[in-house]
């Protein structure tokens, strides 16, 4: 006996006429968004990010003036302010040093090319003393740099003017080619992830202090560094205070808050910062969110 078949209800054949028409539609916009896709740098970089796991440019919803320069609370401190095209510089001619360096680093900048100059020279722009090569010749310290040669390889300008003596300190050989160099590599890292950092460095001094060669280029007692990373979500910022000696503990063993080494210092940093958010973040000390 044949068996009759079934016929497809009104109601089925709805259905199935539905899922054909979806379908359709579907097969129909897979290469209108692939295009959209191929013909848009920025969302490609996007999708890349989220699925490489790479660094993206943050929204810099505030740009902030001025965040370099930090104020002298100490009257006291001899200065002459040079703008150079990498680099800030508070000069102090009484100490043959500078009171502070300071400059900003975005991504762009950290991943110059330029190669090492290697030549240092008096800076044309400074009134007064500074040192000299025959200064350092066998004295048992390094000329080491405030502004790093390496953040400055995105001109070659700026990796000239890196090398004026105004951007360097008598310092200790195995503080400077050891722990100062481990955190100017860490900055430049923060710098490319965070899309631009700012940075201020100098040495401080004491009431007595040694000095080397001729000029009496006078021998810091210890060096200070503040970062801060304005445009990261949150922002925060972190303070790095070095004796002048062989250092060779862990960075996060250097790690201060901001207000400690404004203290030390006798300088007011980021203060361009809304007052709120710079006290905040100078008293905050979280070596582990910079990777310490």
């Amino acid at each position: 006996m044949k068996k009759s078949r079934k016929r497809p209800t009104k109601k089925s054949r709805k259905s199935s006429g539905k899922k054909v028409a979806l379908l359709a539609i579907i097969l129909f916009l897979i290469p209108v968004f692939y295009g959209i896709y191929l013909c848009t740098p920025q969302l490609q970089a996007a999708i890349s990010s989220i699925s490489l796991g790479t660094p993206h440019t943050p929204v810099q919803t505030q740009h902030y003036d001025n965040l370099e320069t930090p104020l002298l609370s100490d009257s006291g401190h001899a200065q002459q302010i040079i703008r150079h095209t990498g680099y800030t510089v508070s000069y102090n001619s009484a100490l043959r040093l500078p009171n502070w360096v300071a400059y900003e680093l975005t991504r762009e900048e950290a991943r110059g090319t330029e190669k090492r100059s290697d030549r240092f020279v008096a800076d044309p722009q400074i009134v007064g003393s500074m040192a000299t090569n025959a200064d350092y010749a066998r004295s048992g310290y390094d000329k080491g740099h405030m502004a790093p040669a390496a953040d400055m390889k995105w001109s070659r300008t700026a990796m000239k003017e890196s090398f004026y003596f105004s951007n360097i300190c008598p310092q200790h050989p195995e503080l400077n080619r050891r722990k100062w160099k481990d955190l100017e590599e860490k900055i430049r890292d923060w710098g490319i992830a965070d899309s631009a950092v700012v940075i201020v460095c100098g040495p401080i001094v004491g009431k007595s202090n040694t000095t080397i060669g001729r000029n009496k280029v006078t021998v810091p007692q210890r060096f200070f560094k503040v970062i801060l990373s304005p445009y990261a979500n949150p922002p925060r910022a972190i303070g790095f205070l070095f004796p002048n000696e062989r250092s060779v503990a862990p960075l996060r063993n250097y790690a201060v808050t901001v207000d400690s080494v404004e203290q030390v210092a006798g300088m007011d940093f980021f203060s361009a910062l809304p007052d709120d958010l710079e006290n905040a973040i100078e008293a905050e000390l979280a070596p582990s969110r910079w990777g310490l």
